[in-house]
């Protein structure tokens, strides 16, 4: 039986506190009294995932089911999140190799014959065919990809891209020619956090510049209270209105599935326990790897982290129509991740770790890291913030100066020309933005090789806009001081320092929490 997250006080006879420090780990004394929010342990997994699939499949909400929907001569799509799902990637077979093998079995005995596979990468990287293959399986992979039927989503190829209509709003929805033009488009998503699935996936992943870019810049950002809430998320609200369009076009059948905490494995395993358990061979393991991380070169120790795939189980799926499918998906969601906590703090701390969504097999440059403190992590939220208004953030993350110029080239350009001048966001878009979405290099890296899009990093800038806004003050603990400094940020050498550099704006008996993440948890502030 998993047990439920829940709040620990610090005090007198609480160890010392493991925290995330991007490619590493630290033991961290915090001041007595602080909160300490634990997630959840892993939810129990479905024992038999193939019965799983197929109940789904068969059983669908609000539609036929699937076999029902397939005839010979029809046009079949099927979508796919990409690499940055999920978090760290998981062990072989990934889920959605097993729900597409499904689904093509089911094409196959109904004499379908047009079938392509897209990742619904929008203006993401485009993966490479390993990357392909891990995902989708060796025997999907090569009965697809050597004809051209597996492949990436390219949001700059006009010839292949369909507009379907505005909203309400008047936000212009442009997608996939190939899935618009579909008989049946099916998704198939892999929801890790609250934040994913629904009408995101189609609206979103298949979707171009022309669409992304009405919910995708600073006004939406900032009042997306939070991303973790699709009900209370400005961007969300536009996704929504999206596929409503969307869907009056195009017939969905929306493949949703849920995993839980099981993260961390063999010599990492004692991340996933509460520390004051830590067996003898936990804390051996714990040093082991502390001190080896802290004496191995940097090109080691990513590789180490980078080769972390986890043990994720999976806690559901659901099948159908897009919204009742992702409301079944939530409560599973909910169940895994939430955990209740009583009001806000005046400080929260958060310890950014190794991986984000746009990091996978790269470099977690300085924007992603604010990204993943400022935007992820910051939102993990349901009602409140867990800071209060004005009050204080502290990260963890070295913040060094480095990026790939292979998959982030227009986060360089970005760091250097655009933070240079301003780190508002609003103004940051209205003068920049269009200059980096059209720039024909960043379009070419985009479409040819892998790389980001160059539009990219103001998105991730944008991400952060709420906790920019809400927050008084925002310190890194151990950080490139010159690298947050040019992001408009402080940088401390301890925790003491940085609770001291705060104690203007929070007072010097703050009341402080601290996010104990990873595993996943969703802070339900009331």
């Amino acid at each position: 039986m998993s047990r439920p997250g829940f709040v620990l006080e610090v005090d007198d006879r609480t160890p010392p506190l493991l925290v995330h420090n991007g490619e590493g780990f630290l033991l961290e004394r915090f001041p007595l009294g602080t909160r300490v929010v634990y997630p959840p342990e892993a939810l129990p997994a479905v024992r038999d995932v193939e019965e799983a699939i197929q109940n789904a499949l068969l059983n669908p909400i609000d539609s036929e089911p699937l076999p029902e929907l397939l005839r010979p001569g029809m046009r079949l799509t099927i979508a796919f999140d990409d690499i940055s799902l999920p978090l760290p990637p998981m062990k072989k077979p990934d889920i959605r190799q097993r729900v597409i093998e499904a689904v093509l079995t089911m094409a196959a005995d109904a004499g379908v014959d047009d079938v392509e596979l897209i990742s619904a990468n929008a203006l993401h990287r485009r993966l490479t065919a390993n990357e392909l293959r891990d995902i989708v399986g060796e025997r999907v992979f090569r009965s697809f990809y050597p004809d051209g039927k597996l492949y990436n989503f390219d949001a700059e190829d006009a010839a292949n891209l369909t507009h379907l209509g505005q909203t309400k709003h008047g936000e212009d929805v442009e997608i996939s020619k190939r899935a618009a033009e579909s008989d049946l488009l099916v998704y198939v998503n892999v929801n890790l956090v609250a934040m994913d699935g629904g009408h995101k996936s189609t609206s979103i992943g298949l979707a171009s510049y022309k669409s992304l870019k009405h919910h995708h810049n600073s006004h939406t950002m900032i009042h997306s209270r939070s991303f973790m809430d699709h009900k209370a998320s400005k961007m969300h609200h536009s996704a929504w209105r999206m596929g409503e369009v969307l869907t009056q076009h195009v017939k969905v059948f929306q493949i949703e599935t849920t995993l839980n905490n099981d993260i961390f494995g063999g010599p990492l395993e004692f991340l996933q326990k509460r520390e004051w358990e830590w067996s003898i061979k936990d804390q051996a393991s714990m040093l082991s790897a502390k001190r080896g991380l802290a004496l191995a070169p940097a090109k080691m120790r990513r590789k180490i982290f980078q080769d972390v795939r986890a043990n994720y189980g999976l806690t559901g799926i659901n099948a159908g129509a897009i919204e009742p499918v992702h409301e079944k998906t939530i409560e599973a969601v909910h169940r895994q991740h939430l955990v209740e906590v009583q009001g806000q703090s005046d400080v929260a701390i958060m310890g950014v770790p190794f991986v984000g969504p746009y990091n996978v097999n790269s470099v977690m440059n300085p924007i992603l890291a604010a990204c993943m403190g400022l935007g992820y992590y910051f939102n993990s939220y349901r009602g409140n913030p867990i800071v209060r208004k004005d009050g204080a953030v502290i990260l963890y993350h070295p913040v060094d100066y480095e990026f790939s110029q292979l998959h982030h080239p227009s986060y360089v350009d970005f760091f250097e020309e655009v933070l240079s001048e301003s780190t508002d966001p609003a103004t940051i878009e209205a003068k920049f933005e269009k200059q980096y979405a059209e720039d024909p290099w960043y379009i070419h890296l985009y479409r040819t090789s892998n790389a980001y899009h160059g539009v990219h990093p103001f998105y991730m800038w944008y991400w952060i806009s709420h906790a920019l806004d809400h927050c008084g003050d925002i310190v890194w603990v151990g950080a490139n001081r010159k690298t947050v400094e040019r992001m408009g940020f402080r940088s401390a050498s301890t925790l003491q320092d940085a609770l001291e550099m705060v104690s203007h704006s929070v007072g010097r008996s703050p009341s402080i929490t601290y996010l104990h993440n990873p595993p996943h948890l969703l802070a339900d502030v009331r």
